[in-house]
């Protein structure tokens, strides 16, 4: 037996009010009919009231209450074994991981707020399926299609920025592994989420952007960051702070750059959404427009149906209601 409104015990207090109150009240029954009774009188009328009775009354609406709370509990047993097809899309989301993701001109860093966004998002799947792609330099799948979201969390918690060993910023290599992910398969229920800064230094993403677009998978792409740019601050082993710098020495300071990811969105037909503040973007693109794509069947599995057996409990609160109209807490002559 299982409860699904379990939060209604709450209301068992009620009858512990109930009793305390009627313990009170044939306590004090006495002494209030005095009051308005003359004392020669008051012995003829307590004998015409059967207490055994009063108290029977009274245990039986405390009992009809207590099933009622019951029923409210909504106790369920028994069940039986039905198939459950899971409708919903494709996702998979791309990461970037490179050094430059480490500038703190979104807080706490750039990496670390994408990372929170997702998490945010995953609250709010229902039937989808959800992959990631973690990229720099080259790229790879963190985690294949699933509908195990707690996994897929764990595998979004161990991306850093040292998890591919290759630098730089090649979103052609995550757009490549997002083809590889979907293994060919073609449909208007999949996606690809790139967030990133923009800096690509390798290959041809818009090109690779139009075989996603042929096989009916759109692109959304996040840029966060800014226009300005900041400096990349990195931690050593001891905890000790410096600015990444060039082969030359200078100091690299990353840009947001917005022009290749409006392209490759566009081409798809997908969005760009700038992430800003505590506007990400990733709900944006989920409520406006994951919900006008068509969702497909991504899985079923064998579920156990329980039977409500809420009836029992509220059929004998009401028979015993009934019964106690019935009974008289007179004494018959």
């Amino acid at each position: 037996m299982k409860f699904i409104a379990i939060n209604w015990l709450g209301a068992i207090w009620v009858v512990g009010a109930l009793i305390l109150f009627f313990v009170w009240a044939m306590h004090n029954k006495k002494q209030a009919l005095g009051k308005f009774v003359q004392a020669k009188l008051l012995p003829e009328l307590i004998s015409k009231v059967n207490f055994k009775f009063q108290v029977l009354k009274f245990s039986i609406i405390a009992i009809a209450i207590i099933f009622s709370i019951l029923a409210l509990m909504r106790p369920q047993w028994g069940f039986n074994l039905q198939e459950v097809k899971r409708k919903g899309l494709d996702i998979l989301i791309a990461i970037d991981t490179s050094k430059s993701m480490l500038a703190e001109d979104v807080l706490p860093n750039r990496l670390a707020r994408s990372k929170l966004a997702v998490k945010d998002l995953i609250k709010k799947l229902k039937g989808d399926r959800i992959g990631l792609i973690a990229f720099s330099g080259t790229a790879f799948l963190q985690c294949p299609l699933t509908a195990d979201y707690s996994g897929f969390a764990l595998s979004l918690a161990d991306l850093t920025t040292d998890i591919i060993p290759k630098g730089g910023t090649s979103i052609s290599s995550a757009i490549k592994v997002a083809l590889e992910g979907y293994d060919g398969q073609e449909g208007g229920n999949k996606a690809l989420i790139i967030i990133t800064d923009g800096e690509d230094h390798e290959g041809d993403p818009v090109k690779l952007a139009k075989e996603l677009k042929a096989k009916g998978i759109k692109i959304f792409c996040i840029g966060i960051g800014t226009n300005q740019g900041e400096l990349i601050q990195l931690t050593d082993s001891q905890g000790n702070k410096s600015f990444l710098k060039d082969k030359s020495g200078n100091v690299v300071k990353s840009r947001l750059n917005e022009s290749i990811l409006q392209t490759i969105a566009l081409t798809t037909g997908g969005i760009y959404v700038r992430s800003s503040g505590a506007k990400f973007g990733l709900d944006l693109i989920y409520d406006e427009k994951f919900s006008k794509m068509e969702k497909k069947e991504t899985g079923s599995k064998m579920s156990k149906v329980y039977y409500e057996r809420f009836q029992i409990p509220l059929a004998i609160a009401l028979m015993l209601l009934i019964l106690e109209l019935f009974i008289s807490d007179k004494k018959s002559i």
